[in-house]
């Protein structure tokens, strides 16, 4: 009986075939990333604040939120952040708008705080770029057309990337996602509507 306690027992061609219990039972997936951005919900309006409409904003700036991620996969060596704007179709081709790239964001991070500093490379070491220039773009959708869909992804890569700024933001974009492929252990994803309050 103390067997038969540890064995699961199929019936196959006729015989009693004795397998362990454990090769009846998959090893659960680890949970997913996730990826949260504070001040809106997933899939809701992005405050004013974190636009290129709030006051003061020069324009094709803006005030980064501040987000966190968990559940960070195994093996973790460094995120990628991308935030783009999905509405946008660059130069009539299908890359869309490069609102903030960021790489090599330290393994032992959870999160960015709100308002990242201006500057090719990030107190943490991090690089990041926009179409704007070494720094956050806000979402800047016009105020007469519908609202854009902004989205926030978060990759986490088993390597450090070899990468610096390129020419401009889509170059640098191009150069860190070629970078990334085959190192991508997880990604979650985060996103927000915005246009412009009317004048």
């Amino acid at each position: 009986m103390k067997v038969l306690s540890t064995l699961a027992s199929i019936v196959a061609g006729g015989f009693l075939v004795a397998l362990p219990l454990s090769a009846q039972q998959p090893a659960a997936a680890p949970p997913a990333m996730v990826l949260t951005v504070e001040g809106f919900a997933d899939g809701g309006d992005i405050p004013v604040k974190f636009s290129q409409a709030a006051p003061g904003v020069a324009p094709g700036e803006g005030l980064s939120p501040a987000m966190r991620w968990t559940n960070v996969p195994a093996g973790t060596q460094s995120f990628v952040l991308n935030m783009r704007d999905l509405d946008v179709a660059r130069n009539r081709t299908t890359e869309d708008q490069a609102h903030w790239i960021v790489w090599n964001i330290p393994a032992t991070a959870t999160g960015m705080s709100e308002g990242q500093p201006k500057g090719a490379q990030l107190p943490d070491g991090s690089w990041q770029h926009s179409a704007t220039g070494l720094m956050y773009r806000g979402p800047g959708a016009g105020a007469n057309g519908p609202r854009h869909h902004y989205m926030f992804e978060i990759y986490a890569l088993d390597v450090k990337l070899n990468v610096t700024p390129g020419a401009d933001a889509f170059e640098s974009r191009a150069k860190v996602f070629q970078a990334m492929q085959g190192h991508v252990l997880g990604k979650a994803v985060y996103g927000g509507l915005f246009r412009r309050p009317a004048p």
